[in-house]
């Protein structure tokens, strides 16, 4: 993976873009932000908006469960902590890539929802060489 951001590098781990396989990330991400202090509900909010990224990517981006990868990186870098996210799906519209309003009471998703209110920033980034997506989460400790 070449991201190069910003930030002291706590983990990078790369899965393929299967449900089960999420939990591997999941414990990954929780155990970097551990690692740097993060609080409980920190960790649990970055967690949960991380799956849901992943499971978009999984979903949306392959269509379905496939061994294509997901690469996250996962970053501390000053007060916050940094994930990306990167994909090798067709580029999205991120213009495109809107909640459905909460009104609409159904099932599913919301999970583009559970993303903006748990992290402080998410921006789709120009992806690496040969990727389709790059998509960062940051989360400012309190």
């Amino acid at each position: 993976m070449n991201l190069d951001p910003p930030g002291e590098r706590l983990v990078q781990i790369v899965f393929p873009a299967r449900p089960d396989r999420l939990r591997l990330a999941r414990h990954a991400l929780a155990d970097a932000a551990d690692l740097v202090g993060a609080s409980e509900v920190f960790i649990n909010d970055l967690v949960l908006a991380v799956d849901e990224a992943c499971q978009n990517i999984i979903r949306h981006a392959y269509g379905g469960p496939t061994d294509r990868p997901i690469e996250m990186d996962v970053r501390k870098n000053g007060g916050s902590l940094v994930v990306r996210l990167v994909d090798y799906a067709p580029p999205v519209d991120p213009s495109r890539i809107k909640p459905r309003a909460l009104e609409d009471v159904r099932p599913g998703g919301l999970g583009t929802h559970f993303i903006q209110a748990l992290v402080d920033e998410r921006a789709f980034l120009a992806p690496p060489p040969g990727a389709g997506n790059l998509l960062q989460l940051v989360k400012r400790f309190a």
